[in-house]
């Protein structure tokens, strides 16, 4: 009988995996995304989910979804280049490009997806790219798979003296949010680097849209800023929004220019209309969410107050992603079992996702959790075996 031709090869990776506490395992969910999930047969209170403002189980959302569906079908059939482009697509983009302040805007499958298109579309053989060291990995791959010259940064005084020298042109490329730490990209900073040497500023911000700014509209408009042609502005839609899929909003040369080239959007079966037609209900509730936005921000300055107090180890965050650092991999993992056996699913995250050193616990706080939901994670943490991070 013939072996696994695969096996010397993954072996050693598994052990390897294994011995370094890295080891990962899906969580088979049976019930709606709520702040209270049922996982097998135990019931938890999760602070797990980017569902920042709690539309992932909305009900206008859901009827939306079922409404779509029975107009339109399950599924688009095809590429949007290829008959598979509906009126459903078509209204979302619209309202995605008014939302931002964009003069258009594109939809992809996956926030990956649209950062490969962007990327590899944008980006010559060879061209420069500045990337934050903390970017997410999408942005990281897009830049590999673009063959681009790659120049990581640690913070905006590291961007500008790899900008120096560089002569004019390239692509700053940043989270808005840093998915993994909370805290927000100084962009005035880098939009101005961005325009002082004649490049341009690609925004990936899926942690933002929905959550912060007038509006949520996202970190340019946190800062006061307004549309932008430098400005190239990514998000998804299955964060903040509760749905699935993702958006470009920039200039219309940009858009066009995808549709024309980018291989990740040309190539690939359009977003079911359906879930554009959820998304269009989500943004609508998105756009008229002041009240959810302040019961959430209300959940973090609880939290925050609440881990301070009990000498947890935070990272500088004013968003829903608030991370208490154990430092070991085996210690976060602990940390986030104890909080398991006390009814709350609470991540542990590690290497690579995070550097090493610095594994830790990614608190998601939703508007969907109640101050009592904050209190209870918090008793929990102040039990941990051995103490706070």
């Amino acid at each position: 009988m013939v072996g696994n031709p695969f096996a010397s090869l993954l072996e050693p990776l598994f052990a390897r995996v294994r011995a370094q506490d890295l080891w990962r395992r899906r969580e088979i969910r049976i019930s709606p995304q709520t702040p209270v999930i049922q996982v097998g047969d135990k019931t938890l209170l999760s602070f797990a989910s980017n569902d920042y403002l709690g539309l992932a189980n909305d009900p206008t959302v859901v009827e939306a979804l079922c409404a779509g569906a029975r107009r339109y079908g399950a599924g688009a059939g095809a590429s949007h280049l290829l008959g598979g482009h509906t009126s459903a697509h078509h209204e979302l983009e619209d309202a995605l490009a008014a939302f931002t302040g964009a003069p258009r805007a594109l939809l992809f499958s996956t926030g990956y997806m649209a950062n490969l298109a962007l990327l590899t579309t944008l980006c010559p053989r060879h061209g420069r790219v500045f990337e934050d060291r903390r970017n997410h990995a999408s942005l990281l791959d897009a830049a590999s798979l673009a063959h681009a010259r790659r120049l990581r940064y640690r913070d905006v005084e590291g961007l500008r003296a790899a900008l120096a020298p560089a002569g004019p042109g390239g692509l700053i490329v940043s989270d808005g949010v840093f998915s993994m730490d909370g805290d927000m990209a100084c962009v005035p900073t880098l939009l101005a680097l961005a325009k002082a040497h004649g490049a341009g500023l690609i925004l990936d911000d899926a942690h933002a849209f929905g959550v912060v700014g007038p509006g949520g509209r996202g970190t340019p408009a946190a800062h006061g800023l307004n549309y932008d042609p430098t400005l190239i502005h990514m998000g998804t839609l299955g964060k903040a929004f509760g749905v699935f899929g993702a958006f470009v909003a920039a200039d219309g040369d940009v858009i066009e220019a995808l549709i024309q080239r980018a291989r990740p959007y040309i190539y690939t079966t359009a977003l079911p209309p359906a879930l554009a037609a959820s998304a269009k209900a989500a943004l609508d509730l998105v756009i008229a969410g002041d009240e959810r936005r302040a019961a959430l921000f209300d959940r973090v300055l609880r939290f925050r107050d609440g881990a301070v107090a009990l000498g947890l180890r935070l990272l500088p965050s004013s968003t829903p992603i608030q991370a208490v650092v154990f430092g070991e991999a085996a210690r976060a993992i602990a940390a986030s079992g104890h909080l398991r056996d006390r009814g709350l699913y609470v991540p542990a995250i590690r290497p690579p996702t995070v550097p090493q050193g610095s594994a830790r616990l990614r608190v998601a706080l939703s508007a969907a959790h109640g101050a009592d939901d904050i209190d209870r994670l918090l008793d929990a943490l102040a039990s941990l075996p051995g103490g706070p991070a």
